[in-house]
């Protein structure tokens, strides 16, 4: 939820919100722990998803195939390359220091962690806390690329093809409400109903609470009439 759902997805990539460096690259931090990239190759490959949304340029469409959107797009980056070019979308994060070493040292980081990992507890913790940790986080996030765009409900009149799912948006802490997610996407929140769950989106609540998330951003009424179905 930290790494994942709140900073690569709603702080990095859509800035949807603001906090202080220190707790930004925090929670940056916690996403390297995903084993999903760095964050200037994720945010990359999700800006562009959002900018061709299952279009032939969209990295992850399953237009392609649900298996390709699930999984096959992140072990060719040559393909991923070819459609989408070099991540030259994200000079935002480039300029900053941070990123760049984490760029040149991510899977020192990863190396790190397992190391820590068997220091704490041997094979177990390696293998629960780190190999099937991971599986089953890479599972839940590709969940949104691959059935978030093929089954489930549609809430907004978007050009794509992104679904609502309850079941999901409850795995991935609120990421399931994906055509929310895709009609707004710099909205903060992405559960509007009150029935429609969103830890990620109490987090933040809580963050700005306590004066560390600034400008949280949000649809209008106006904005959200102009989209419903």
């Amino acid at each position: 939820m930290f790494g994942i759902a709140l900073s690569y997805r709603r702080n990095l990539s859509h800035k949807s919100f603001n906090l202080p460096k220190w707790l930004e690259y925090t929670f940056a931090c916690c996403g390297i722990l995903a084993c999903q990239g760095n964050q200037l190759d994720w945010v990359s490959s999700h800006r562009y998803h959002h900018q061709f949304t299952d279009t032939d340029k969209d990295p992850h469409s399953p237009t392609e195939g649900l298996l390709f959107s699930h999984v096959n797009w992140i072990v060719d980056r040559t393909y991923l390359t070819m459609k989408c070019g070099e991540p030259n979308n994200v000079g935002d994060l480039r300029k900053q220091p941070f990123y760049r070493l984490i760029e040149n040292t991510y899977y020192l980081h990863l190396l790190a962690s397992a190391v820590l990992l068997y220091a704490a507890g041997g094979i177990p913790f390696l293998v629960w806390g780190g190999a099937m940790r991971t599986v089953l986080v890479f599972h839940v996030t590709f969940l949104v690329s691959s059935v978030g765009h093929t089954w489930g409900e549609r809430a907004w009149n978007t050009s794509d093809l992104s679904k609502n799912i309850w079941w999901l948006a409850l795995l991935s802490f609120g990421d399931g409400w994906h055509n929310n997610q895709h009609a707004f996407e710099f909205s903060a929140r992405h559960g509007f109903e009150w029935w429609q769950i969103d830890m990620t989106w109490g987090v933040i609540r809580v963050l700005e609470a306590l004066g560390l998330a600034t400008d949280v951003k949000l649809p209008t009424e106006q904005q959200k009439k102009l989209l419903a179905l």
